[in-house]
């Protein structure tokens, strides 16, 4: 349980500190709006295949039935 509880607080210390990172790239006018686009459409493409991925693996797990194995 407590194991838990820490690997929560990690994950929103690692959001918090990956969305400080985005904020401060996506705003700083250094760089190049062409650079921030396509930056921008890669994070989006990287999540749109995460997520099929995962949705493929939960629908994959439901039609399993194992007829072949022994009770």
């Amino acid at each position: 349980m407590l194991q838990n509880v820490a690997f929560v607080f990690i994950g929103i210390g690692v959001v918090a500190l990956v969305g400080w990172a985005l904020q401060a790239f996506f705003t700083s006018s250094e760089i190049h709006i062409l650079i921030r686009i396509a930056v921008g459409a890669i994070g989006i493409g990287v999540l749109i295949l995460i997520g099929v991925a995962i949705k493929d693996r939960l629908s994959k797990d439901k039609k399993e039935d194992f007829k072949e194995v022994d009770k």
